[in-house]
């Protein structure tokens, strides 16, 4: 396939509509390494013995609704990116999930009033400690999957992106829960390869988690980058790899 040929089909693929969190319209192109938690696994037992639930960051619903058998009646939601807050509300509310209408990235205070919960869990969503605690009654519980700072350090390095939370790693977040008043139960990181069969996957990809490449992506303008990528992956039928950076936290409010 010629530079143009490929350079077009990149384009084809930046410009697919998208919606939700999950990567699965990249059917299979895409390879995370599994982690040493199964943190579906551990929401699962923690859902199952609470009585009001708060999912910080819900996507488009897809990870909530995957414990249906478990929640409790009183479960809501909060989602702040535009383009998944129709598809939230359209996949939870007919299942009496409340959707809220909240940008972790910009809002400083939680729209809940003090001890409305007694868990929240939160994947890969932005939160302040103060306020996952407020939101907490005694007892309650927070457990969250976070991104670290150095995710995808590769990437950053290839186009030049700012890292935007360097210090967003498991040392700092379990300070900040501490001195929020949370008491830590269980805190581990993790680092691993993700994976990519194409340049156009890797394309798709970067449209959803912008923060990994500068403002400005596009593949006009990084052309060359990915065209350097792809001759040195998969156009040897080898994939291109990244490195992830994952971290866990569960932390009680003591009673």
């Amino acid at each position: 396939m010629t530079r143009d040929q490929l350079l077009d089909r990149w384009h084809e693929e930046e410009v697919l509509p998208r919606s939700g969190w999950t990567f699965d319209h990249l059917g299979g192109r895409v390879h995370d390494s599994p982690t040493p938690w199964n943190y579906p696994g551990l929401c699962r037992t923690e859902i199952a013995a609470a009585r009001r639930v708060l999912d910080l960051g819900t996507g488009g619903g897809e990870f909530l609704l995957g414990f249906l058998d478990v929640l409790p009646p009183d479960t809501t939601a909060t989602e702040g990116w535009p383009p998944n807050i129709d598809v939230a509300a359209q996949a939870l509310e007919p299942h009496g999930i409340d959707l809220v209408v909240f940008d972790a990235q910009h809002d400083d205070e939680l729209p809940f009033q003090d001890e409305r919960f007694d868990l929240v869990i939160n994947r890969h969503e932005d939160y302040i400690a103060t306020e996952v605690a407020r939101v907490l009654e005694p007892g309650g519980v927070y457990l969250t999957k976070q991104v670290g700072g150095d995710d995808f350090a590769e990437a950053h390095q290839l186009f030049g992106a700012p890292v935007m939370y360097p210090d967003h790693l498991l040392s700092a977040c379990v300070g900040e829960l501490q001195a929020a008043g949370l008491v830590l139960d269980m805190g581990q990181e993790w680092r691993g390869p993700t994976t990519f069969d194409d340049v156009g996957a890797l394309v798709q990809y970067f449209m959803m988690v912008p923060w990994d490449v500068p403002d400005d992506f596009s593949v006009s303008r990084y052309a060359d980058t990915l065209m350097n990528l792809h001759e040195g992956g998969p156009a040897q039928g080898l994939p291109i790899a990244f490195t992830e950076s994952r971290f866990v936290m569960r932390a009680h409010k003591p009673v």
